[in-house]
């Protein structure tokens, strides 16, 4: 990774964050994005402090003309692209019956358009550079998660757009891997859409039996050296995307089962209701 020009979205926090570090600390130079001023700025700052080579742009990567500068910034700065990580995202947590559709294009917007957005721009400069690109998509990119439905649209349709775009450049050198973390340590949940597309605030889940994001970050730069075509993470994940795969009517079960045990689960009115 040394002197390696590698560009994150979404690293003000969470495996974003975690990844900039993991990539600056083996000799990368970085740019890095979000939409938080305050948070970007810190992330930034922590960065310089541990001696790494960091330029930082506010950018929703949403909007295809903030994407489009900061790819226009990135080699105007650097003058070359080597890694490109689309780690920008968001997630959402209510039943289909309660929400909004904006919410769900919302999602769609920042986890799958955003990924389009960046990858175009880039791909010109990541192909000149036989680099990498990589999405980090979520084990919800192969199961359907119940009360997550937009969020495991985004990431089916990131996960295909990935595995296209990796055919397609199959003679070119360019390398593009799928990330999927399962159950990570993160701000994802705490910033979760709910029916309405208000910030959800708290996390439903007991963030300390996950896996950091820190360890979820090594993973995927040992993933980026090796040039792999996909990663899954955690024991959790191998499982059921293995046996979705196998058992898909099991896994609806066991899914179900094991998502309606989070608190204030929506599954657990459902079946109230149902009742």
């Amino acid at each position: 990774m040394k002197d390696k020009i590698v560009l994150i979205t979404g690293a003000s926090s969470g495996i974003g964050r975690a990844l900039a570090f993991a990539f600056g600390q083996e000799g990368a130079k970085l740019v890095i994005c979000g939409r938080k001023a305050d948070a970007l700025q810190t992330v930034s700052d922590e960065l310089r402090q541990a001696g790494i080579d960091c330029f930082s742009l506010l950018a929703d990567v949403s909007v295809e003309a903030d994407v489009k500068r900061l790819i226009e910034q990135t080699i105007a700065h650097f003058g070359r692209l080597d890694i490109l990580i689309n780690n920008a995202g968001i997630s959402m947590r209510s039943m289909l019956i309660d929400t909004d559709p904006a919410v769900i294009q919302k999602v769609m917007d920042i986890n799958f358009m955003g990924t389009v957005y960046a990858t175009r721009y880039a791909l010109p400069y990541i192909q000149e550079a036989k680099g990498s690109i990589v999405g980090i998509s979520s084990i919800a990119g192969y199961r359907g998660l119940p009360v997550r439905s937009g969020y495991s649209a985004s990431k089916f349709a990131m996960n295909g757009f990935l595995e296209a775009v990796r055919t397609e450049l199959l003679h070119t050198g360019v390398h593009v891997l799928t990330a999927c973390p399962g159950f990570t340590a993160s701000n994802i949940r705490v910033s979760a859409l709910d029916a309405h597309g208000q910030a959800k605030g708290e996390t439903m889940r007991d963030e300390s039996s996950m896996m950091s994001a820190e360890e979820c970050a090594d993973h995927i730069l040992r993933a980026v050296k090796h040039r792999k075509r996909e990663l899954i993470l955690t024991g959790q994940g191998k499982f059921t995307v293995f046996m979705n795969k196998w058992l898909p009517g099991l896994m609806d079960k066991l899914v179900y089962n094991t998502l309606a045990k989070e608190k204030d689960s929506p599954l657990k009115k459902s079946e109230r209701v149902k009742e």
